[in-house]
């Protein structure tokens, strides 16, 4: 076995999308090699309802998935198929945009008025990229959970874990997608395939996440359950860890514990030509896909 070493850990950057959502961005809309296949990583997290009420309106797709994952408050959503629903806590959906798709996803609150959810882009390999377009919607009872006797939780989203498969299928980049809960001081070794790139993001205590050949970060002494437990490198809310090469990554977690999502897919390794919602291969598609949204024929007949 070889553990993955981590190549970096950063903070997720406030911005705002939509029609005037704040949020916060881990990666996107930069040079996509590093975590191929997947393009952008956001974390919309709000307690005030104006900071998120006004939603994202109407816009395209093209050349990618959309991966959104609910915790709190409900996400509705419509398109231009006709298609509509609404996404509540716990809920998953997988929208293959493929060859074009238009749609809006409005957030709402909780009964407290918050609202927290994330949604990650995945690309599509070049011959996937006009497929027709598909939605996988997941209920969140039919998410499988996974408890180890140190308490460890795993809920499966995407791929295989633990014996468990999630109940999303049939995508390009065969991704591992794992919502994670570590308790306070246990530290836990994950398997994760070698041809993979891989990340995790902490939405929620601290963990440090070790490295094989040079933990990096102050080495920390902390009480733990009334123990003296020595933890290096912490990282916390918000933050994306990218890892390196390797089949398994091992975390520690913090005096609170941990809750992170462990995501994984194997890269495309083609050229990225991406504009806003649309991403293709080559220049030339991408301007086409512009041209076709300006004459009105960028949403294709259903065969």
């Amino acid at each position: 076995m070889s553990l993955r070493p981590v190549l970096e850990t950063r903070n997720a950057i406030a911005t705002m999308e939509g029609a005037g959502v704040k949020l916060h961005r881990a990666f996107g809309f930069q040079d996509p090699s590093g975590l191929d296949p997947f393009l952008l990583f956001d974390d919309f997290r709000n307690e005030n309802p104006e900071d998120f009420k006004k939603g994202f309106p109407w816009h395209p797709h093209r050349g990618i998935e959309t991966i959104t994952y609910v915790l709190s408050g409900t996400v509705d959503h419509t398109d231009s198929l006709g298609n509509s629903g609404t996404l509540g806590a716990g809920d998953v959906q997988w929208m293959t945009a493929g060859s074009g798709i238009m749609h809006q996803e409005m957030p709402n609150g909780n009964a407290s008025g918050q609202m927290h959810g994330f949604q990650l882009w995945g690309n599509l390999p070049g011959a996937q990229k006009m497929t027709a377009p598909r939605y996988q919607d997941v209920g969140s009872s039919d998410i499988p959970e996974v408890i180890d006797d140190d308490g460890t939780r795993v809920k499966v989203i995407v791929g295989e874990f633990w014996g468990q498969r999630g109940p999303v299928d049939g995508i390009a980049a065969d991704p591992q997608y794992l919502d994670v809960y570590v308790p306070a001081g246990v530290k836990k070794t994950f398997k994760i395939d070698t041809y993979r790139r891989a990340f995790a993001y902490i939405f929620d205590g601290q963990a440090a996440f070790s490295d094989a050949s040079a933990p990096q970060g102050v080495l920390l002494e902390k009480e733990v359950a009334g123990e003296e437990l020595h933890i290096r490198d912490m990282s916390g809310d918000r933050t994306l860890v990218r890892f390196g090469s390797g089949d398994e990554i091992t975390v520690m977690a913090g005096h609170e514990g941990v809750r992170f999502l462990l995501i994984s897919g194997a890269p495309i390794d083609e050229p990225v030509a991406w504009h806003g919602p649309i991403v293709m291969n080559t220049r030339a598609e991408l301007q086409q896909a512009f041209d076709e949204l300006r004459n009105g024929s960028f949403i294709r007949p259903a065969h």
